[in-house]
């Protein structure tokens, strides 16, 4: 049981803690909003991870075969959609730069329940994630034949790992947002972050 634990929780955070586009958007999003929000965003992320290690446990190897043929293009929509979220996330940033009366969250991920189920469909395009997990699972189930019981305290410690990185991540931004309370830093907050999505986004198509 302890080693479904530790081998979870190794899982969750070596899954979480590599720094990429999901990483940038939550701490940008929560900077620009709450932490209530950021946090959602955060728990997202981890439900995704957490159901892409459920999966792995279930399906192993068939899943990932099943997801091969469709990777690539599920990458382009992922770089997509992060693409247009850097864009919004500039652009909305310059116009309320000029109006701070009409600032706003322009990504449309400004009250909790939208932050959870953007990042948790922005999580569920990363295909990398489930061959991650289906290789950790088939690499233990070489060694062990794991009961029901172990399965689910790996599932349930891969989750408790990547939600408490990315609330750490929160955090962070919320900090960053108290930090730089002034228009301007909160615009070159919202211009960076853009840049970094969106090298990271197209970091994403490399092969």
């Amino acid at each position: 049981m302890s080693e479904a634990l530790v081998a979870g929780l190794l899982a969750g955070y070596g899954v979480a803690v590599p720094v990429g586009a999901i990483a940038a958007v939550i701490v940008s999003l929560t900077a620009r909003t709450s932490l209530r929000v950021g946090a959602a965003a955060a728990l997202g992320v981890a439900t995704a991870d957490g159901a892409y290690a459920l999966a792995a446990v279930l399906g192993g190897a068939a899943l990932a075969r099943l997801i091969e043929p469709v990777a690539l293009p599920l990458r382009w929509v992922a770089a997509a959609v992060l693409v247009g979220f850097a864009v919004r996330n500039g652009v909305t940033a310059l116009r309320h730069h000029r109006d701070p009366a009409a600032a706003r969250d322009g990504t449309g991920l400004g009250t909790p329940a939208r932050a959870y189920l953007g990042l948790l469909g922005l999580t569920l395009l990363n295909p990398a994630t489930v061959v991650y997990f289906g290789a950790l699972v088939l690499g233990r189930q070489a060694d062990e034949d794991p009961t029901p019981v172990a399965q689910a305290v790996f599932v349930a410690a891969a989750f408790a790992a990547s939600a408490s990185w990315q609330l750490l991540l929160a955090c962070g931004g919320s900090l960053v947002g108290r930090l730089l309370t002034g228009p301007r830093g909160r615009l070159i907050t919202a211009l960076a972050s853009s840049a970094v999505i969106l090298l990271l986004a197209l970091w994403l198509l490399l092969p």
